[in-house]
């Protein structure tokens, strides 16, 4: 058996999309005795993965170099027992790098069986959003019922995933940002957000305010940074939280930004990285998203799967992820690669072969 497999690299280690390409010399990754081996039917694309392709993403020590953090696919082989899972099992899961490859190996604890409800596809663009919305909403921003909240970036995979949390969890009312009438509609009408606001067209800020009779929201959920810090200050309610999941305008802000409201609002302004955190943390959020299954086959929750791709197509993927116009995820899938080696054939066996293809090829 082959000790490499395919997997997307980057040319010159970093750079833009078009440098990525699928390179069949990867070291094939042996697990651990906590690890099981799966080889990958699908896996997501997260902006993570773009700011990672581009040098710019903190990757943690254990992450290997290949991007990727979700996956879907079976398993390859156990590197211990006991793990409550078996070669050969359909799983999904979460990793700290490794997904845009054939196989990758990862913690079990990180892994869940794979309803039959749920497709290839869908079950690849579950891990990281559920999770991080989860993650943002309970465990950093402190969400309890009756709260009101805001999701930035509303038709990101991660916000869909949070509106239907804070609307399961009764929220007192959910507010998104989006860059187009289409992304406002689809989070109000469809996801059953309380109201959207233009960023492009709107001043998004004053207009929260106003439909709050001032008081602002309790729990703002921010992808943005720099461009909404402000903003984000001003719309926060008193004794409100705002999460900071990533800086996509960038981390230094500009003079002039105003930040009385920390004190006579009594905010807390907290940042954090779900991939930093160790496998014990992930684990107990793992565990959550266990919970959430039967809610995807009765259909209280739903995943939006925008685009599905051949991982041939990687810098398409990553193209239209630029792009920010998906509703969803962007999924690749991986098609199994058969073949052999003529060479290592006997004589009669390649006769054979030779046959089969010369029948096929004349019709007969």
């Amino acid at each position: 058996m082959s000790n490499t497999m395919r997997a997307v690299d980057i040319k010159d280690s970093v750079g833009p999309a078009t440098s990525l390409f699928i390179s069949s010399s990867i070291p094939k990754p042996v697990p651990t005795s906590t690890q099981a081996l799966v080889r990958i039917k699908a896996f997501g694309l997260n902006r993570m993965d773009l700011v990672q392709r581009e040098g710019h993403y903190p990757v943690p020590p254990q992450a290997p170099k290949t991007l990727g953090v979700e996956f879907s696919g079976t398993i390859e082989e156990l590197g211990g027992e006991g793990s409550g899972f078996k070669k050969g099992d359909a799983v999904f899961g979460l990793a700290y790098g490794g997904a845009y490859a054939e196989y990758i190996a990862v913690n079990t604890k990180m892994l869940l069986h794979k309803p039959e409800h749920l497709s290839w596809e869908e079950a690849a663009g579950v891990p990281e959003t559920w999770i991080t919305a989860t993650q943002a909403m309970y465990l950093v921003g402190e969400f309890t019922k009756g709260k009101s909240i805001l999701w930035h970036a509303g038709a990101s995979s991660v916000s869909i995933a949070g509106i239907q949390l804070s609307k399961v969890g009764g929220a007192s009312a959910i507010y998104v940002t989006a860059g187009s009438q289409e992304k406002i509609d689809f989070c109000v009408k469809e996801l059953g957000a309380t109201a959207g606001f233009n960023y492009k067209t709107q001043d998004w800020a004053k207009e929260i305010l106003k439909a709050t009779d001032n008081k602002g929201v309790d729990i703002v959920i921010d992808f943005v940074g720099q461009n909404y810090f402000q903003g984000n200050l001003d719309v926060a309610a008193r004794d409100g939280h705002i999460v900071a999941l990533a800086a996509l305008s960038g981390t230094k802000l500009p003079a002039g930004v105003d930040i009385g409201a920390f004190v006579w609002k009594r905010l807390r302004f907290e940042g954090s990285s779900l991939r930093s955190r160790d496998e014990e943390y992930q684990g107990r959020l793992r565990d959550k998203l266990e919970e959430y299954l039967a809610q995807f086959e009765n259909g209280t929750f739903k995943i939006y799967v925008d685009q599905v791709l051949p991982w041939e197509n990687i810098v398409e993927a990553h193209q239209l992820m630029e792009k920010n116009t998906s509703k969803g995820k962007i999924i690749c899938t991986i098609a199994l690669k058969i073949g052999f080696n003529l060479g290592s054939l006997s004589s009669r066996v390649k006769y054979v072969l030779l046959g089969v293809l010369i029948t096929k090829r004349e019709g007969l």
